[in-house]
């Protein structure tokens, strides 16, 4: 059996593995599910400097605290840093890195470089006026605008995370990823949801940096199409995936 490091986007805590940790643990697998510092859980160790090296510390420390090894590990979303950062400096604990609809960002990018310059003042605009100046709030869904980000999301869905999702500490979004000059080789794959493989293909091919290393003899992909969120929409599947990937 496989054991598994679940780690979540922003905004949310271990809880948003719930359903899929329970299949895994069902189907025999050993599971542990990460709250990040700063939410969730753990919202009151929030503060201005919480950043991606906290967020990498945070998952490294679940591993070696635990004594895991041959481990599979998962990163939804912005969860992207941290799991990247974490394996980069401990690759001899992972069987696999797993990127559920998301993927590795080159040395000196941040999560916020993912958007366009126009999305990025508006967001730091927020942080300013909403979140004390250090602090993502919990996005407000619209409906008709994030049809394609929340397909197969329920009301119900919406609700839990509107009630438990946590504001993120900002700088995890914009504190940029100090990676390795030649990155370790450990297989990764890829599950994507919102973008199909030929797109991604497409924009790898570009030379997109958000894509450019998402290719190469070490990755597989699946597809699992539905929102952003596969753990809410399709959390039997999305856990049925997981442990076929595993093998």
């Amino acid at each position: 059996m496989a054991t598994f490091v679940l780690v979540p986007g922003f905004w949310l805590g271990a809880w948003a593995w719930d359903e899929v940790a329970a299949s895994l643990r069902a189907a025999g697998h050993r599971v542990h599910a990460v709250t990040l510092t700063g939410v969730a859980e753990r919202a009151a160790e929030a503060t201005p400097e919480v950043d991606v090296d906290t967020h990498i510390a945070d998952v490294i420390g679940v591993i070696e605290d635990n004594d895991l090894h041959e481990v599979v590990l998962v990163a939804h979303s912005g969860a992207n840093m941290p799991v990247t950062g974490a394996a980069d400096r401990v690759p001899g604990r992972l069987a696999r890195i797993v990127y559920v609809d998301s993927g590795p960002l080159p040395s000196g990018m941040a999560q916020i470089d993912f958007t366009d310059p126009e999305e990025q003042a508006a967001l730091r605009k927020q942080v300013e006026a909403e979140g004390d100046g250090w602090r993502l709030p919990v996005p407000r869904f619209d409906a008709e605008a994030d049809a394609h980000m929340i397909a197969g999301l329920t009301a119900e869905h919406l609700a839990a995370f509107a009630e438990r999702g946590t504001p993120e500490p900002f700088g995890a979004a914009t504190q940029p990823l100090a990676r390795p000059a030649t990155p370790p080789a450990t297989p990764k794959t890829a599950i994507l949801s919102t973008f199909p493989l030929a797109a991604i293909e497409q924009m790898a091919a570009s030379g997109n940096p958000a894509f450019s290393l998402m290719t190469g003899p070490e990755w597989s992909y699946r597809e699992l199409p539905t929102g952003h969120w596969p753990m809410f929409s399709k959390p039997a599947e999305l856990a049925g995936l997981l442990a076929d990937i595993a093998g």
